[in-house]
């Protein structure tokens, strides 16, 4: 993450009757710049992330073998319906995307309802330092009057 720069901003976009988003022009050159694809992730209800292929891979590679690691050592062995659940998850958790001409991906089946926002309604699209996170704009204004509060300290914490 030192170096590359950070991804900020906060932009108001609309999806088209096919689901196809255009992702800023300022967010998409410092995500991936020449990406043919990015990964689409779901976050939590109301928010999506697209990462570069090359940052995504990275972490999950990172995350999984850290289980995979625990699993062959045993570690994990009165926890398989944790282990299920997470590969459930991980499974269903990303999908890499097709970038097209100007920085516009589709928001796939199973990603829309995740989502929920219908074809043609606005979403909030957010630099968030590392990816791009896409929001439904309810979501995205609860997330700030919980968050936004808490500002000055994470600042101060991240900053020591």
């Amino acid at each position: 993450m030192s170096q590359t720069p950070l991804i900020l901003g906060e932009y108001v976009r609309a999806l088209d009757e096919r689901y196809r988003l255009s992702i800023p022009n300022e967010l998409m050159d410092l995500l991936a710049p020449d990406a043919k694809e990015c990964v689409l992730v779901k976050e939590r209800r109301g928010c999506l992330s697209l990462w570069s292929p090359q940052n995504w891979r990275t972490r999950w590679e990172a995350g999984v073998e850290l289980i995979r690691q625990k699993v062959q050592m045993g570690r994990l062995d009165t926890r398989l319906s944790d282990v299920q659940r997470f590969g459930r998850l991980l499974s269903s958790r990303f999908r890499t995307v097709p970038v097209a001409q100007r920085g516009r991906i589709v928001i796939p089946e199973g990603f829309r309802e995740f989502l929920a926002v219908e074809a043609g309604g606005e979403v909030m699209v957010v630099g968030a330092a590392v990816c791009v996170e896409i929001w439904h704009p309810e979501q995205w204004r609860k997330y700030l009057e919980m968050a936004m509060p808490k500002f000055a300290r994470l600042y101060e914490s991240l900053a020591q």
